[in-house]
Protein backbone atom coordinates (compact mmCIF):
# COMPACT_ATOMS: atom_id res chain seq x y z
CA UNK A 1 0.00 0.00 0.00
CA UNK A 2 1.56 3.26 -1.00
CA UNK A 3 0.79 6.24 1.66
CA UNK A 4 -0.07 5.95 5.13
CA UNK A 5 -3.93 4.74 6.51
CA UNK A 6 -5.46 6.57 9.42
CA UNK A 7 -7.70 4.36 11.61
CA UNK A 8 -10.12 4.58 14.10
CA UNK A 9 -11.57 2.11 15.80
CA UNK A 10 -14.57 1.70 18.26
CA UNK A 11 -15.07 -1.58 20.19
CA UNK A 12 -16.84 -1.74 23.82
CA UNK A 13 -14.92 -5.45 24.51
CA UNK A 14 -11.58 -4.48 25.45
CA UNK A 15 -9.76 -8.27 24.85
CA UNK A 16 -11.65 -7.66 20.91
CA UNK A 17 -10.71 -4.08 21.03
CA UNK A 18 -6.86 -5.22 22.60
CA UNK A 19 -6.73 -7.81 19.42
CA UNK A 20 -7.59 -5.40 17.01
CA UNK A 21 -5.53 -2.45 18.05
CA UNK A 22 -2.62 -5.29 17.97
CA UNK A 23 -3.36 -6.23 14.77
CA UNK A 24 -3.67 -2.44 13.51
CA UNK A 25 -0.14 -1.66 15.24
CA UNK A 26 1.90 -4.29 13.46
CA UNK A 27 0.99 -3.16 9.68
CA UNK A 28 3.57 -0.36 8.50
CA UNK A 29 1.05 1.16 6.38
CA UNK A 30 -1.60 2.00 8.99
CA UNK A 31 -1.63 4.63 11.58
CA UNK A 32 -4.20 4.54 14.37
CA UNK A 33 -5.29 7.65 15.02
CA UNK A 34 -7.59 6.68 18.39
CA UNK A 35 -9.50 4.39 19.99
CA UNK A 36 -12.75 4.50 21.87
CA UNK A 37 -14.55 2.09 24.08
CA UNK A 38 -18.41 3.58 23.44
CA UNK A 39 -20.31 3.64 20.38
CA UNK A 40 -21.93 7.44 21.89
CA UNK A 41 -19.42 8.73 22.06
CA UNK A 42 -17.72 7.37 18.34
CA UNK A 43 -18.64 10.35 16.51
CA UNK A 44 -16.94 13.04 18.36
CA UNK A 45 -13.92 10.46 18.33
CA UNK A 46 -13.69 10.78 14.03
CA UNK A 47 -14.83 14.59 14.61
CA UNK A 48 -11.35 14.91 16.60
CA UNK A 49 -9.05 12.45 14.98
CA UNK A 50 -9.91 13.07 11.43
CA UNK A 51 -9.21 8.71 10.16
CA UNK A 52 -9.43 8.13 6.80
CA UNK A 53 -11.36 4.94 8.05
CA UNK A 54 -13.46 3.90 11.09
CA UNK A 55 -13.28 0.29 12.07
CA UNK A 56 -16.52 -0.84 14.35
CA UNK A 57 -17.00 -3.60 16.35
CA UNK A 58 -20.65 -4.56 16.20
CA UNK A 59 -20.73 -7.72 18.70
CA UNK A 60 -21.11 -5.48 21.85
CA UNK A 61 -24.33 -4.19 20.99
CA UNK A 62 -25.37 -4.69 17.39
CA UNK A 63 -28.52 -2.46 16.79
CA UNK A 64 -26.55 0.55 18.53
CA UNK A 65 -24.07 -0.77 16.32
CA UNK A 66 -25.52 -0.41 13.03
CA UNK A 67 -27.25 2.87 14.11
CA UNK A 68 -23.65 4.34 14.48
CA UNK A 69 -22.40 3.32 11.05
CA UNK A 70 -25.25 4.93 9.43
CA UNK A 71 -24.40 8.31 11.60
CA UNK A 72 -20.60 8.41 10.74
CA UNK A 73 -21.71 7.73 6.86
CA UNK A 74 -24.25 10.86 7.36
CA UNK A 75 -21.82 13.23 9.66
CA UNK A 76 -18.52 11.96 8.11
CA UNK A 77 -18.79 10.75 4.71
CA UNK A 78 -15.32 11.01 3.38
CA UNK A 79 -14.98 8.38 6.05
CA UNK A 80 -15.11 4.60 4.90
CA UNK A 81 -16.37 2.17 7.69
CA UNK A 82 -15.64 -1.63 8.19
CA UNK A 83 -17.48 -3.47 10.17
CA UNK A 84 -16.35 -5.91 11.99
CA UNK A 85 -17.11 -9.01 14.03
CA UNK A 86 -17.07 -12.91 15.10
CA UNK A 87 -20.52 -13.11 13.16
CA UNK A 88 -20.44 -14.44 9.81
CA UNK A 89 -23.85 -14.94 8.45
CA UNK A 90 -24.66 -13.58 5.08
CA UNK A 91 -28.03 -11.71 6.55
CA UNK A 92 -25.88 -10.00 9.17
CA UNK A 93 -23.25 -8.88 7.04
CA UNK A 94 -25.78 -7.43 4.61
CA UNK A 95 -27.19 -5.73 6.99
CA UNK A 96 -23.98 -3.89 8.00
CA UNK A 97 -23.30 -2.82 4.44
CA UNK A 98 -27.21 -1.65 4.00
CA UNK A 99 -26.23 0.43 7.25
CA UNK A 100 -23.22 1.59 5.06
CA UNK A 101 -20.11 -0.52 6.23
CA UNK A 102 -18.15 -0.91 2.85
CA UNK A 103 -16.19 -3.55 3.82
CA UNK A 104 -17.08 -6.20 6.43
CA UNK A 105 -13.94 -8.51 8.43
CA UNK A 106 -14.43 -11.17 10.86
CA UNK A 107 -13.25 -11.59 14.50
CA UNK A 108 -10.20 -12.46 15.25
CA UNK A 109 -8.81 -10.28 12.46
CA UNK A 110 -6.39 -11.61 9.92
CA UNK A 111 -3.48 -9.17 9.29
CA UNK A 112 -3.44 -10.47 6.21
CA UNK A 113 -7.44 -10.26 5.31
CA UNK A 114 -7.33 -6.54 6.73
CA UNK A 115 -4.36 -5.46 4.84
CA UNK A 116 -6.71 -6.37 1.90
CA UNK A 117 -9.45 -4.71 2.66
CA UNK A 118 -7.88 -1.61 3.50
CA UNK A 119 -5.86 -1.81 0.14
CA UNK A 120 -9.24 -1.89 -1.64
CA UNK A 121 -10.73 1.40 0.19
CA UNK A 122 -7.02 3.43 -0.17
CA UNK A 123 -6.55 2.81 -4.08
CA UNK A 124 -10.68 3.63 -4.09
CA UNK A 125 -10.17 6.72 -2.22
CA UNK A 126 -6.90 7.38 -4.23
CA UNK A 127 -9.13 7.37 -7.14
CA UNK A 128 -11.91 9.44 -6.26
CA UNK A 129 -11.73 12.97 -8.05
CA UNK A 130 -10.31 15.75 -6.56
CA UNK A 131 -8.42 13.72 -3.62
CA UNK A 132 -4.82 15.73 -2.90
CA UNK A 133 -3.08 14.92 -0.16
CA UNK A 134 -1.27 17.77 1.63
CA UNK A 135 1.74 18.34 1.61
CA UNK A 136 3.70 17.93 5.02
CA UNK A 137 5.68 20.97 5.98
CA UNK A 138 8.09 21.23 8.77
CA UNK A 139 8.77 24.07 11.36
CA UNK A 140 11.45 24.75 13.30
CA UNK A 141 11.75 27.17 16.28
CA UNK A 142 14.87 28.32 17.84
CA UNK A 143 15.52 31.47 20.12
CA UNK A 144 18.48 34.31 20.02
CA UNK A 145 19.38 33.20 23.77
CA UNK A 146 17.31 31.00 26.40
CA UNK A 147 14.33 32.35 27.75
CA UNK A 148 13.42 34.02 24.61
CA UNK A 149 10.15 31.63 24.71
CA UNK A 150 10.75 29.72 21.58
CA UNK A 151 9.24 26.64 22.94
CA UNK A 152 5.83 28.13 24.62
CA UNK A 153 5.52 29.74 20.89
CA UNK A 154 5.89 25.77 19.03
CA UNK A 155 3.97 24.01 21.70
CA UNK A 156 0.79 26.97 20.80
CA UNK A 157 1.58 26.97 17.48
CA UNK A 158 1.49 23.54 16.90
CA UNK A 159 -1.96 22.83 19.65
CA UNK A 160 -3.62 25.26 16.91
CA UNK A 161 -2.51 23.61 14.21
CA UNK A 162 -3.24 20.79 15.66
CA UNK A 163 -6.96 21.63 16.40
CA UNK A 164 -7.83 21.79 12.48
CA UNK A 165 -9.71 18.59 11.65
CA UNK A 166 -7.51 18.61 8.19
CA UNK A 167 -4.52 18.70 9.77
CA UNK A 168 -2.00 15.97 11.67
CA UNK A 169 0.52 17.44 13.73
CA UNK A 170 3.58 16.17 15.41
CA UNK A 171 5.97 18.11 17.80
CA UNK A 172 9.78 17.31 18.68
CA UNK A 173 11.36 18.60 21.58
CA UNK A 174 14.93 18.91 20.53
CA UNK A 175 15.82 20.55 23.40
CA UNK A 176 17.34 17.24 24.85
CA UNK A 177 18.98 18.40 28.03
CA UNK A 178 16.36 21.02 29.06
CA UNK A 179 13.47 20.58 27.20
CA UNK A 180 10.00 21.39 28.97
CA UNK A 181 7.43 20.92 25.41
CA UNK A 182 5.92 18.16 27.94
CA UNK A 183 5.61 19.95 30.87
CA UNK A 184 3.53 22.53 28.74
CA UNK A 185 1.42 20.25 27.61
CA UNK A 186 1.00 18.53 30.76
CA UNK A 187 1.95 15.17 29.29
CA UNK A 188 3.75 12.26 31.06
CA UNK A 189 5.68 10.27 28.01
CA UNK A 190 5.84 6.29 28.15
CA UNK A 191 9.28 6.51 25.17
CA UNK A 192 10.95 9.80 24.19
CA UNK A 193 13.79 10.55 21.61
CA UNK A 194 16.37 8.57 23.28
CA UNK A 195 14.06 5.10 22.78
CA UNK A 196 14.08 5.94 18.84
CA UNK A 197 17.74 6.90 18.78
CA UNK A 198 18.51 3.50 20.74
CA UNK A 199 16.10 1.28 18.09
CA UNK A 200 17.31 3.51 14.97
CA UNK A 201 18.56 0.67 12.88
CA UNK A 202 15.03 -1.00 13.23
CA UNK A 203 13.26 2.22 12.95
CA UNK A 204 9.79 2.08 11.42
CA UNK A 205 6.45 3.77 10.72
CA UNK A 206 5.10 1.40 13.32
CA UNK A 207 7.98 1.62 15.99
CA UNK A 208 7.94 5.47 15.74
CA UNK A 209 4.20 5.88 16.43
CA UNK A 210 4.15 3.85 19.37
CA UNK A 211 6.74 6.33 20.70
CA UNK A 212 4.40 9.34 20.32
CA UNK A 213 2.60 10.62 23.00
CA UNK A 214 -1.03 12.25 22.35
CA UNK A 215 -2.17 15.32 23.39
CA UNK A 216 -6.15 15.98 23.95
CA UNK A 217 -5.66 18.77 21.10
CA UNK A 218 -4.86 15.99 18.46
CA UNK A 219 -1.24 17.19 18.79
CA UNK A 220 1.37 14.08 18.57
CA UNK A 221 4.73 14.58 20.97
CA UNK A 222 7.86 13.50 20.64
CA UNK A 223 9.44 14.49 23.80
CA UNK A 224 13.27 15.06 25.16
CA UNK A 225 15.02 12.37 26.99
CA UNK A 226 14.19 11.52 30.61
CA UNK A 227 17.66 11.46 31.68
CA UNK A 228 20.43 14.74 30.78
CA UNK A 229 22.98 11.46 29.60
CA UNK A 230 20.83 10.12 27.11
CA UNK A 231 21.18 13.13 25.14
CA UNK A 232 24.59 12.08 24.04
CA UNK A 233 22.67 8.79 21.96
CA UNK A 234 20.68 11.19 19.74
CA UNK A 235 22.67 12.09 16.25
CA UNK A 236 22.09 14.24 13.41
CA UNK A 237 21.33 11.54 11.63
CA UNK A 238 18.16 10.19 13.25
CA UNK A 239 16.77 13.60 13.27
CA UNK A 240 16.88 13.32 9.58
CA UNK A 241 15.50 9.45 9.60
CA UNK A 242 12.61 10.56 12.15
CA UNK A 243 11.13 13.76 10.50
CA UNK A 244 11.15 12.11 7.16
CA UNK A 245 8.81 8.64 8.70
CA UNK A 246 6.98 11.86 10.12
CA UNK A 247 6.36 13.57 6.92
CA UNK A 248 4.76 10.11 5.58
CA UNK A 249 1.59 10.63 7.78
CA UNK A 250 1.25 14.17 9.09
CA UNK A 251 0.88 17.14 7.44
CA UNK A 252 2.46 19.69 10.02
CA UNK A 253 5.85 18.51 12.01
CA UNK A 254 6.82 21.43 14.50
CA UNK A 255 10.68 21.32 15.83
CA UNK A 256 11.22 23.26 18.97
CA UNK A 257 15.53 23.40 18.71
CA UNK A 258 18.01 23.71 21.82
CA UNK A 259 19.68 26.74 22.58
CA UNK A 260 23.00 25.37 21.68
CA UNK A 261 22.90 25.21 18.17
CA UNK A 262 24.16 21.60 17.72
CA UNK A 263 24.33 19.07 14.69
CA UNK A 264 20.98 17.91 15.96
CA UNK A 265 19.55 21.13 15.42
CA UNK A 266 20.88 21.91 12.04
CA UNK A 267 20.22 18.71 10.45
CA UNK A 268 16.63 19.71 11.34
CA UNK A 269 16.73 22.70 9.93
CA UNK A 270 18.21 21.18 6.94
CA UNK A 271 14.70 19.53 6.90
CA UNK A 272 12.74 22.09 7.45
CA UNK A 273 10.36 24.37 4.99
CA UNK A 274 10.86 27.32 7.48
CA UNK A 275 12.74 28.62 10.89
CA UNK A 276 11.18 30.66 13.23
CA UNK A 277 13.67 32.55 14.86
CA UNK A 278 12.71 33.62 18.09
CA UNK A 279 14.29 36.87 19.96
CA UNK A 280 12.92 39.66 21.93
CA UNK A 281 13.80 43.54 21.18
CA UNK A 282 17.45 44.12 23.78
CA UNK A 283 20.79 44.25 22.49
CA UNK A 284 21.92 41.00 23.74
CA UNK A 285 19.18 39.20 21.69
CA UNK A 286 19.54 41.16 18.36
CA UNK A 287 22.76 40.66 18.35
CA UNK A 288 22.82 37.12 18.74
CA UNK A 289 20.64 37.01 16.21
CA UNK A 290 22.95 38.57 13.37
CA UNK A 291 25.79 35.84 14.80
CA UNK A 292 22.91 33.08 14.33
CA UNK A 293 21.97 34.15 10.66
CA UNK A 294 26.16 34.57 9.67
CA UNK A 295 25.96 31.07 10.74
CA UNK A 296 22.99 29.58 9.01
CA UNK A 297 24.41 31.76 5.79
CA UNK A 298 27.26 29.32 5.52
CA UNK A 299 25.07 26.55 5.27
CA UNK A 300 23.58 26.78 1.69
CA UNK A 301 19.74 27.22 1.67
CA UNK A 302 19.38 27.43 5.56
CA UNK A 303 19.35 31.51 5.35
CA UNK A 304 16.45 31.95 2.96
CA UNK A 305 13.89 29.78 5.19
CA UNK A 306 14.48 32.14 8.07
CA UNK A 307 11.54 34.36 9.91
CA UNK A 308 12.27 36.13 12.50
CA UNK A 309 9.86 36.88 15.47
CA UNK A 310 9.86 39.62 18.25
CA UNK A 311 8.30 38.11 21.40
CA UNK A 312 7.39 39.56 24.79
CA UNK A 313 6.90 42.90 22.72
CA UNK A 314 6.32 45.88 25.34
CA UNK A 315 7.68 43.87 28.18
CA UNK A 316 10.06 47.22 29.01
CA UNK A 317 10.13 50.65 28.39
CA UNK A 318 13.51 50.02 27.61
CA UNK A 319 13.52 48.00 24.44
CA UNK A 320 14.63 48.74 21.18
CA UNK A 321 12.06 49.88 18.54
CA UNK A 322 11.04 47.41 15.57
CA UNK A 323 12.34 50.14 13.12
CA UNK A 324 15.84 49.71 15.39
CA UNK A 325 15.86 46.60 15.51
CA UNK A 326 15.11 45.41 12.22
CA UNK A 327 18.48 48.10 11.24
CA UNK A 328 20.61 45.90 13.40
CA UNK A 329 19.75 42.74 12.54
CA UNK A 330 19.78 43.62 8.48
CA UNK A 331 16.27 41.68 8.04
CA UNK A 332 12.48 42.58 8.46
CA UNK A 333 10.40 41.68 11.38
CA UNK A 334 8.23 39.21 10.43
CA UNK A 335 6.03 39.14 13.45
CA UNK A 336 5.14 40.79 16.79
CA UNK A 337 4.12 38.79 19.45
CA UNK A 338 2.69 40.99 22.38
CA UNK A 339 4.06 40.25 26.23
CA UNK A 340 1.65 38.56 28.68
CA UNK A 341 4.06 36.82 31.28
CA UNK A 342 1.35 36.64 33.38
CA UNK A 343 -1.18 34.19 31.13
CA UNK A 344 1.80 32.55 29.59
CA UNK A 345 3.18 31.61 32.84
CA UNK A 346 0.08 30.22 34.30
CA UNK A 347 -0.69 28.51 31.21
CA UNK A 348 2.75 26.98 30.97
CA UNK A 349 2.24 26.02 35.28
CA UNK A 350 -0.84 24.20 34.37
CA UNK A 351 0.47 22.08 31.65
CA UNK A 352 -2.85 23.68 29.29
CA UNK A 353 -2.09 25.36 26.00
CA UNK A 354 -3.81 29.13 25.65
CA UNK A 355 -6.19 27.65 22.74
CA UNK A 356 -7.43 26.27 25.44
CA UNK A 357 -6.32 28.26 29.25
CA UNK A 358 -6.77 32.13 27.75
CA UNK A 359 -8.42 31.83 23.91
CA UNK A 360 -9.50 35.12 24.30
CA UNK A 361 -6.24 37.06 25.33
CA UNK A 362 -4.45 39.37 23.14
CA UNK A 363 -1.00 36.70 23.69
CA UNK A 364 -3.47 33.62 22.20
CA UNK A 365 -4.53 35.67 19.29
CA UNK A 366 -1.54 36.99 18.34
CA UNK A 367 0.04 33.23 17.84
CA UNK A 368 -3.17 32.43 16.07
CA UNK A 369 -2.40 35.43 13.45
CA UNK A 370 1.40 34.09 13.42
CA UNK A 371 0.51 30.76 12.70
CA UNK A 372 -1.95 31.82 9.71
CA UNK A 373 0.69 33.75 8.59
CA UNK A 374 3.39 31.70 8.39
CA UNK A 375 1.29 28.75 6.79
CA UNK A 376 -0.97 30.71 4.70
CA UNK A 377 -4.15 29.52 5.42
CA UNK A 378 -6.73 29.94 8.15
CA UNK A 379 -5.42 28.15 10.95
CA UNK A 380 -8.80 26.76 12.74
CA UNK A 381 -11.03 26.37 9.44
CA UNK A 382 -13.72 24.29 10.30
CA UNK A 383 -12.77 23.77 13.74
CA UNK A 384 -15.67 23.80 16.72
CA UNK A 385 -15.28 26.89 19.23
CA UNK A 386 -12.68 26.01 21.90
CA UNK A 387 -14.07 26.41 25.41
CA UNK A 388 -12.49 25.37 28.72
CA UNK A 389 -15.48 23.68 29.95
CA UNK A 390 -13.47 20.31 29.94
CA UNK A 391 -10.83 18.70 27.82
CA UNK A 392 -11.87 15.71 25.39
CA UNK A 393 -10.76 12.13 25.58
CA UNK A 394 -11.10 9.23 23.29
CA UNK A 395 -12.50 7.28 25.77
CA UNK A 396 -15.37 9.68 25.79
CA UNK A 397 -15.00 11.17 29.72
CA UNK A 398 -14.34 15.01 30.09
CA UNK A 399 -11.66 15.38 32.92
Amino acid sequence: MSGVTRVAIVDPFDDSRENLRSGLLSMESVWLEAECSRYEFFIDVIQQSTPDVAIVSVDSDPESALGLIRKIIVSHPTVDVIGVSSRSDGQFILQMMRAGAKEFVSLPVRIEEMLDVLERLHSSRAGKEGEVRVASRVYSFCGSRGGAGCTSLAVNFATILARNPSYSVALIDLDLAMGDADVCLDIVPDYTLADVAINIDRIDLQLLKRSLSRHTSGLYLLPHPVQIEDASIIQPEHITRVINLLKLTFTHIIVDLSKGYRPIDFAAMNSSDEILLVTQLDVSSLRNVVRVMLSLNERSGLESKVRVVANRVGSSEAEISTQRAEETIGRPIFARVPNDSRTMLASRNSGVPLIEHAPKSKLFQSILTLTEQVTGETAMAGTPEVTKSGVWSIFGAKK
